[in-house]
């Protein structure tokens, strides 16, 4: 029975899922590397509840209950106990296969190493383990508080009693269950990244401009936001790392980055978190 949950990368992502699940009850321990990075994960989840008892949706004893099940660490013994750890580190896959070394140095015998990569394969992660059985994919949508899906996906050795706890837990942190197969991208990535794509490629060409873009998919097709705000909100390097994961993984010449998605990853215009990528900020 999951009742402590490990959460790696304190960033956007990380704070998120450890917020859901303290929210749900579950003890939490939230690690980064160092100990600026945890803070600053706690203070924006403190923020965000305290926005949420403003409109009156959390009491206040309710945010401090929830702010008192989350401790913060920089060292990976401080998932010793917990039972299911679930890694939201940058979409690295070298960076990823190292944390899972260390995981399952660590972690305590049947815990659950659970990973929230939005397009590497599982099995290709939970190989250099000694527990593929109890590694499994649980990729949260951005932002994790009000986004109500969560892809789970096996790898080639995940067991039915490691997919179903998964579950159980993802559901106890209300979230609905989309189960995806171990393909490059999975369903969500598969299918967006690329329209993202696609819509750098319109920008390059000068099929419009962001403004006309975004609005043409927002109106046209009733999306709650354009393909390149999205993409700005993602960050552009998650999407270009996870379409050359796409390319690499399928070879098929449909998921090649466009030329222009480079160049803003060049440049350091990454979105949202750098203050600039299609627009400004």
């Amino acid at each position: 029975m999951i009742q402590t949950i490990g959460v790696i990368g304190a960033g956007q992502m990380g704070r998120g899922i450890a917020q859901v699940a303290a929210q749900a009850g579950y003890g939490v321990v939230l690690l980064d590397v160092n100990q600026d990075l945890v803070n600053g994960g706690l203070a924006f989840i403190e923020k965000t509840l305290a926005k949420a008892v403003e409109k009156g949706k959390l009491q206040g004893s309710q945010k401090q209950a929830i702010l008192d099940r989350i401790k913060g660490t920089t060292a990976y013994d401080g998932f010793k106990d917990c039972d299911l750890v679930v890694e939201a580190a940058t979409e690295n896959p070298d960076l990823k296969r190292k944390i899972f070394q260390e995981l399952d140095r660590v972690c305590k015998p049947g815990a659950i190493l659970g990973t929230n990569t939005s397009s590497i394969s599982i099995t290709w992660i939970a190989a250099v383990t000694k527990r593929p059985q109890h590694v499994i994919g649980m990729h949260f949508m951005n932002p994790v508080p009000v986004m109500q899906l969560v892809e789970i996906i096996r790898g080639l050795a995940t067991d039915d009693a490691t997919f179903a706890a998964t579950k159980e837990a993802a559901e106890k942190m209300g979230k609905t269950v989309a189960e995806a197969a171990d393909y490059p991208g999975f369903i969500v990535n598969r299918i967006l990244m690329p329209m993202i794509n696609e819509a750098f490629y319109a920008l390059m060409e000068g099929v419009g401009t962001p403004e006309a873009i975004d609005a043409g998919i927002k109106l046209g097709l009733n999306h709650p936001m354009g393909p390149l705000t999205l993409a700005d909100l993602i960050g552009l390097d998650t999407c270009l790392a996870i379409l050359n994961v796409l390319h690499n993984g399928l070879g098929d010449p449909k998921y090649r980055p466009c030329p222009l998605l480079r160049k803003y990853v060049d440049a350091g215009m990454l979105g949202r978190k750098t203050g600039r990528g299609v627009y400004a900020y």
